[in-house]
């Protein structure tokens, strides 16, 4: 888990000073029409980041997990990041991540292969929901034209 920490400790700070050169009235414009601004997508990614440090923590302290599906667009709508000051948003997710660097570091190799059940998906390993995390906070990174 160390490579994967290292990865995503790489990601952040190559993201966080591009983030920070966008101006505030260009992250609420849509990405594309009837799509997400990127202040948005970066709630999304603070929502992503919380839902998955309770999932790595939860999954080592059990023997399985049993995890509700994620409702992207409820939360967006209730968290309201769009009406949220940028840089707070650009913060709090640079400071979650790194945070969570710390977490995957540290997640035990004997645990790796517990179980875990989000919503109606199929089972998958935690080593693997760890993985996806780092893929699915590139995708949007790269969405949002901050990452290569």
């Amino acid at each position: 888990m160390k490579a994967l920490s290292d990865k995503l400790l790489s990601a952040i700070d190559a993201a966080e000073p591009r983030l920070r050169a966008i101006n505030s009235s260009e992250s609420e414009k849509p990405l594309r029409t009837g799509g997400w601004s990127r202040k948005q997508v970066l709630g999304h990614l603070i929502d992503s980041a919380s839902n998955n440090h309770q999932r790595f923590v939860r999954a080592v302290l059990q023997d399985s997990l049993d995890f509700p599906a994620y409702d992207q667009d409820g939360n967006i709508r209730v968290q309201a990041p769009q009406e949220a000051d940028w840089a707070l948003l650009i913060s709090l997710w640079a400071a979650y991540n790194r945070y969570l660097a710390h977490v995957i570091c540290r997640l035990p190799a004997s645990k790796l292969e517990t179980v875990c059940r989000i919503g109606a998906g199929k089972p998958v390993a935690l080593g693997f929901v760890a993985e996806d995390y780092l893929t699915h906070l590139l995708h949007h990174l790269r969405q949002i034209g901050v990452a290569d």
